[in-house]
């Protein structure tokens, strides 16, 4: 409306422009609610793969462990 005061004229001759001017800055502000929707999402898949990530280290060093032990367990019996 502030164009339509400062040049004066029809109102037809602006109501198109505001009225796209208000579809994009609705269309901006959605683009921005999903954007902090998928930050908030992209960090809880980084904890979620993080703490899978420890889970899996501590699968690793279990199995490592457990083999370490019977090789000692067997190295023991050959000894006796």
């Amino acid at each position: 409306m502030s164009a339509r005061r400062q040049t004066g004229g029809s109102r037809y001759l602006y109501d198109s422009f505001e009225a796209a001017q208000a579809r994009i800055d609705a269309q901006e502000r959605v683009f921005e609610v999903r954007k902090e929707v998928l930050e908030f999402r992209m960090t809880r898949l980084e904890t979620a793969v993080e703490r899978l990530e420890r889970r899996l280290w501590l699968a690793v060093y279990a199995v490592a462990a457990g083999v370490l032990l019977h090789g000692a367990l067997a190295l023991l019996a050959a000894t006796q």
